[in-house]
C-alpha cells in the first residue's frame, strides 16, 4: 500500500531539524575510531563528515551567487583534526545554509551541475548529503542510523519524483543514491537528482555518471 502523500518541498527548518539529527548520532560516537574506512567508499569516516560540511557550504554559495559557478572559489574542511572539530564545521556549515534557504525568494536559483536548484532544491540536496552520509559514517563506525521518515520522505520526493510508490522511505532513500540494492530494484550506478524546481521536471528519470559519491 502507498503511504499517504508528503509534500515533496523542504526548506531550511527541514535542514535544521536533519542537521540536529545526524549531528545528535555523530556526536553520540566521537570517541569511536573516525579513521575507520566506509564501506563501498574511498573515504574514512571523518574524510565523510568533512565531505558534507563542505556540501553545505558550497550549496550556501552558490545560490548565494545567483546561477554562477563560482570557479575561483575554493574551499575545504581540514579532517586532520579531532571529530569532533568536524561535527562542529558540520553545524556551524549546516546553519549557513539554512539561513541562506530561509532569506532567498523562491525565485532564486543557484548552479549545479545536475541542474539551476531553487531554495528548495538545495535544502533537499543539503538533507540529502547530511542522512546518506551519516549512515555512511555509521557503516563505518559500525553503528545503525535510520532517520525518522518524516525528515526522509520529502528529501525523496523533491530530488527523486520518479520514485512515485514511496513506501519505506529510508530504504528507498538509500537505494536512489545508490547506496543499496532494493528488490526487485538492483543497486543504482548511474544515479541523478532532480534539484531544479519540481515545475521542470519533464517526467524521465535523471541519470549521471558512476563515480561520484
Amino acid at each position: 500500500m502507498t503511504t499517504a502523500r508528503v509534500s515533496p518541498m523542504t526548506d531550511a527548518a527541514h535542514v535544521r531539524r536533519t542537521a540536529d539529527r545526524c549531528v545528535g548520532l555523530l556526536t553520540s560516537h566521537l570517541d569511536a575510531d573516525w579513521s575507520a574506512p566506509i564501506p563501498d567508499l574511498d573515504m574514512s569516516v571523518i574524510e565523510v563528515v568533512g565531505h558534507v560540511a563542505e556540501g553545505c557550504l558550497w550549496y550556501a554559495i552558490d545560490l548565494s551567487a545567483g546561477g554562477n559557478d563560482l570557479g575561483a572559489v575554493e574551499q575545504r574542511v581540514k579532517t586532520d583534526g579531532t571529530p569532533a572539530e568536524v561535527v562542529d564545521t558540520l553545524r556551524a556549515y549546516a546553519a549557513v545554509v539554512a539561513a541562506v534557504v530561509d532569506s532567498s525568494p523562491a525565485t532564486a536559483r543557484g548552479f549545479h551541475p545536475m541542474g539551476n536548484a531553487d531554495p528548495s532544491g538545495f535544502a533537499a540536496m543539503a538533507c540529502d548529503e547530511m542522512l546518506i552520509h551519516t549512515d555512511d559514517a555509521a557503516r563505518g563506525l559500525g553503528v545503525e542510523f535510520e532517520p525518522e521518515s518524516d525528515l526522509v520522505e520529502p528529501v525523496l520526493r523533491r530530488l527523486f519524483p520518479w520514485v512515485t510508490d514511496v513506501t519505506d522511505p529510508w530504504p528507498q532513500l538509500r537505494w536512489a543514491n545508490g547506496r543499496i540494492a532494493l528488490a526487485p530494484h538492483a543497486r543504482l550506478v548511474g544515479w541523478a537528482w532532480h534539484c531544479a524546481p519540481l515545475a521542470d521536471w519533464d517526467g524521465t528519470v535523471a541519470v549521471r555518471s558512476p563515480g561520484a559519491v
